[in-house]
């Protein structure tokens, strides 16, 4: 079962960060004492809205980033709402209580699934750009996005994961539903979550004062930057 480290005086608030970055600089200084150079540790970000609180925890931590590509399965009609999740490697997990609740057949399921995995082999070569996946046996991972509602695509990220050999699994995000981080409690070590709400309405976006969805221009621009970032470094 997860360890779970939150900032009780943001419990149940909203509009808390600024923005992502902002959300990813306060999970770095929760991190600091925990994570801070540690050369067995690695970031994933989930695009395309991990991508940003990655590199901030990447940044303020010294820890060397990546990405890990899944993505939602969205309702049919309805892109806002997953009934599951997709990983690049074709592990899917379907939210079974969602699936019946709408009636939804194996079809449309099926018809989904093969719109995602498109989207996410677009966005594998958009972003490595031909680079290959990291070697995660034997290291201790910290996953960030930008917040669990559902669950399901960091559901996905853990258990894919653990089955590449992962040592430790670290979820970062800066906001989360209750129902989600139960749901993910145990599959991974800690849950770092600064924001926890509960009840039965959740949404990422009301932690953020400063919300827009990330186009994968956008994403390549945040890793464009990154990549700059490390070479200057390297350079002084």
């Amino acid at each position: 079962m997860a360890k779970i480290l939150d900032i009780p005086e943001l419990r149940e608030k909203r509009f808390v960060f600024g923005d992502r970055r902002d959300g990813g600089r306060i999970l770095a200084e929760m991190m600091e004492p925990y994570f801070s150079g540690r050369r067995d540790l690695m970031v994933l970000g989930i695009p395309s809205g991990g991508v940003p609180v990655a590199i901030e925890i990447s940044r303020k931590l010294s820890l060397p980033m990546d990405l890990f590509i899944a993505r939602k399965i969205p309702v049919p009609g309805n892109p806002e709402a997953g009934v599951g999740a997709l990983t690049l490697s074709g592990e899917i997990f379907l939210n079974q209580e969602m699936i019946r609740y709408l009636s939804l057949t194996q079809e449309d399921i099926e018809a989904e699934v093969q719109k995602v995995m498109r989207e996410l082999m677009k966005r594998n070569q958009m972003f490595r750009q031909g680079k290959p996946e990291p070697d995660l046996k034997g290291k201790r991972v910290i996953v960030a996005d930008d917040g669990l509602a559902s669950g399901f695509t960091m559901l996905a990220a853990l258990k894919t994961l653990k089955q590449q050999g992962a040592k430790e699994l670290v979820v970062a995000v800066p906001t989360g539903s209750g129902s989600a981080i139960q749901r993910i409690a145990t599959e991974c070590d800690y849950i770092i979550c600064p924001n926890i709400r509960t009840g039965p309405y959740f949404a990422v976006a009301e932690a953020y004062r400063e919300w827009y969805d990330l186009e994968p221009s956008d994403v390549q621009a945040l890793l464009q930057e990154k990549r700059a970032d490390g070479c200057s470094r390297k350079s002084t």
